[in-house]
């Protein structure tokens, strides 16, 4: 009996550690990924050890950390299903036994617990720390801006606790909420971690159509399009005698002294021109599948990825009005592997992991396409850090969110595990259906305005109201795109 007792622990121990050493590599994997991103976006400094250097260093790691969390995040669902069915492919495969039910829930619990630990705690200490500069009569160093930093994260801390507890005193207004709002581990922190995840999915809600519009454009500028009835050499010679009459007139101007600010603005639209020049370039030097098989059918995938997720969703809708079952709900069944969460099976589960990637990758396009965020957005080699951390905290808030939205939404049937089933909003039938049915109608919208947007300015254009500039945003890409014979639109 006690040789028995012994290999059981021996077997959870070596559980634990094999589940332990899947985590650490994972955990690295991402974490390399996230340093060469932000080194590629980060602003290039001096190799001087000075103090500066050292709080930057120290911000970046913490970067790094939060943008592998959110990475993590990401692949939490894709990963959970992928193992479900191979499991359920392969019952009794020796090779595959460390995938089990315990390392699946492990790891969201580790997401949600770091996750946690980078929003409320890491970036706002690595913003502080960036910021500061040390309380006024101390002596300058390290340690004064740390002790600067906490003191700013305890009052941060207070505020939002002071916050929440306030909000949560409004909307349930008895003795049993008061009194568990004290116990801070339990519920203090889940409640706040849910209200952030409410924002999240609301902030996915507000970015993910506009993205899936989006798409479209970012492709077109990506790709090159056929050359229909176009003469691509007409439009370079063209474009080639503006870029020579606009160095002229910037000659002109350096020669005789004019203003600083006319300069600038002929170097701009010099740098617009050659822009220009160099994407036309590319088109006349692609070859012809490039240009008259790969963006049809690029243009196709994104047309049926965007169609499918609006078809799931409507019919979400109606499994919601008709069955109480589709609402989401977290689960606590270690049970992996014991029955297909996909009607076709594994082919039904990789198009869900797909499009699960799709909208996380639409809802980030979307996001730095909202004027509200544009200022957040990453340029290579010359972006500061505080941008940076902006950045990490958008895209974790965005990646924790996204698991929620998948299963809100009926992506995927695979129920929420660990805390990220245990949001309070989820059970409210309501609010489950309202953000159904606002994220179909508004990706409607989005794509109908995206599709329309010729006609309409054609319409415009007959009626003579295209002068009043009514179809194009300010910030629009394609407002000084050239014409068919090569002439720029705003001239």
């Amino acid at each position: 009996m006690e040789e028995d007792d012994v290999t059981i622990r021996e077997q959870n121990f070596h559980s634990q550690v094999r589940e332990y050493i899947i985590c650490f590599l994972l955990f690295a994997v991402l974490y390399i990924v996230s340093y060469c991103i932000i080194t590629r976006y980060k602003r290039k400094t001096d190799d001087q050890e000075d103090e500066d250097a050292i709080v930057n260093r120290i911000s970046l790691y913490l970067c790094t950390f939060t943008l592998a969390m959110s990475g993590g995040a990401v692949l939490l669902l894709p990963f959970s299903i992928i193992s479900n069915e191979i499991l359920l492919s392969f019952p009794k495969n020796y090779y595959i036994q460390w995938l089990n039910g315990s390392l699946i829930h492990g790891l969201w619990n580790l997401v949600s617990l770091f996750s946690n630990l980078c929003l409320f705690v890491l970036m706002p200490f690595a913003y502080f720390f960036l910021e500061s500069e040390g309380f006024a009569g101390s002596k300058k160093g390290i340690k004064s801006r740390v002790l600067e930093t906490f003191v700013m994260l305890f009052l941060l801390g207070l505020l939002i606790l002071g916050i929440v507890w306030v909000a949560s005193a409004l909307i349930d207004n008895d003795a049993a909420s008061m009194e568990s709002l004290y116990d801070l581990w339990e519920f203090y922190l889940p409640y706040l971690y849910s209200c952030i995840s409410l924002m999240g999915g609301l902030l996915l809600l507000m970015c993910t159509p506009v993205g899936l519009s989006r798409m479209f454009t970012v492709m077109g500028q990506l790709l090159v399009k056929p050359t229909i009835l176009e003469d691509l050499d007409e439009q370079i010679y063209c474009v080639t005698l503006q870029e020579e009459a606009l160095q002229r007139r910037l000659n002109g101007s350096t020669s005789h002294s004019h203003s600083q600010g006319s300069a600038h603005r002929l170097n701009k639209e010099l740098d617009i021109v050659r822009d220009q020049r160099n994407k036309l370039e590319r088109r006349k030097k692609a070859s012809a599948w490039e240009k008259n098989l790969l963006y049809p059918i690029v243009m196709l995938i994104l047309l049926t990825g965007t169609t499918i997720s609006v078809l799931l969703v409507a019919l979400n809708i109606l499994y919601l009005l008709v069955d109480e079952t589709a609402m989401p709900k977290g689960s606590e069944d270690r049970g992996l592997g014991n029955t297909s969460l996909s009607t076709f099976g594994l082919v039904q589960a990789v198009v869900d992991i797909i499009l699960m990637f799709y909208l996380m990758v639409s809802s980030v396009v979307g996001f730095y396409s909202l004027r509200v965020f544009e200022g957040l957005t990453p340029r290579k080699d010359d972006t500061t850090m505080t941008t940076i951390i902006g950045c990490c905290v958008s895209i974790l808030v965005l990646s924790s969110a996204l698991p929620v939205m998948s299963r809100t939404l009926g992506i995927t049937r695979f129920d929420l595990l660990g805390d990220f089933g245990r949001f309070n909003w989820l059970g409210n039938f309501y609010i489950v259906l309202s953000y159904n049915l606002l994220f179909a109608v508004v990706t409607t919208l989005c794509l109908v305005r995206k599709f329309t947007s010729a006609v309409r300015e054609e319409l415009l254009k007959a009626l003579g109201l295209d002068k009043l500039q009514l179809s194009n945003s300010p910030t629009d890409p394609e407002s000084g795109k050239l014409s068919a014979n090569g002439h720029q639109k705003t001239l």
